[in-house]
């Protein structure tokens, strides 16, 4: 589904995406983990065309469509959640009768029951169900997914890994960015560990028995100042 090959990015000479390869197959929950600052939002950025890379390639299966959830969901705050749907799909050239189906269908999907609160009035917890609902228009088959629980309460955090695993059992291939481990450990099936940018080892959930994905990751990781 997604391939990244030996990608590598550096800002003003400092190189934080260094070498980089992984594979993302159909049908999984891939995470991609690491402490703030690792070079996770800069490879996602990467993957999405978003910012260039200094060198590498990123092969995405013919006829894939991406959707894309960022880690600090931005909308027009005057605009209500069907409003900003309506937005995008207008962007996407989604055709009217179409439109106005499938937006209703996805706020029913992501639990955002909408009476035309504007977006300025929305909670954390809200932006990141309209958020995953802007991911979802136009029937993606991969979803980016950066930070998807980051800055949610407990409750919200549990009803946004439910949403995830549904779409997953939906048929749809999701990579996720997340610094959460009991969030990764409870819904993904494997993933990579990066550390300044590069890559340390890799967690298969079907293969690990006797050690936690946390015991796995300090161990690669250490201490945040190593």
């Amino acid at each position: 589904m997604l391939e990244c090959c030996n990608l590598t990015k550096s800002y003003k000479g400092k190189c934080v995406v260094r070498d980089l390869s992984f594979r993302v197959e159909r049908g999984e929950i891939f995470a991609f983990l690491g402490s703030n600052g690792a070079g996770k939002t800069t490879t996602i950025k990467m993957i999405l065309g978003l910012v260039k890379m200094d060198s590498g390639q990123v092969k995405i299966a013919e006829g894939v469509r991406v959707g894309y959830s960022p880690e600090t969901p931005y909308f027009p705050p005057f605009l209500s959640g069907p409003e900003v749907l309506d937005y995008y799909a207008g962007i996407q050239k989604i055709p009217g009768i179409r439109r106005r189906a499938e937006i209703a269908a996805l706020l029913d999907t992501v639990g955002l029951e909408d009476g035309g609160t504007r977006v300025r009035n929305y909670s954390k917890g809200m932006l990141q169900r309209l958020a995953l609902a802007q991911a979802l228009l136009g029937d993606p088959d991969l979803l980016v997914l950066d930070e998807p629980t980051a800055g949610l309460d407990a409750l919200g955090r549990l009803e946004m890994l439910r949403l995830i695993g549904k779409l997953k059992n939906g048929g749809r291939t999701i990579l996720i960015n997340s610094h959460i481990l009991s969030d990764i450990e409870r819904i993904c099936d494997r993933g990579i560990i990066i550390k300044k940018g590069v890559c340390l080892g890799s967690w298969n959930k079907a293969e690990e028995h006797s050690r936690s994905l946390e015991e796995i990751f300090l161990e690669l990781v250490g201490g945040e100042n190593e």
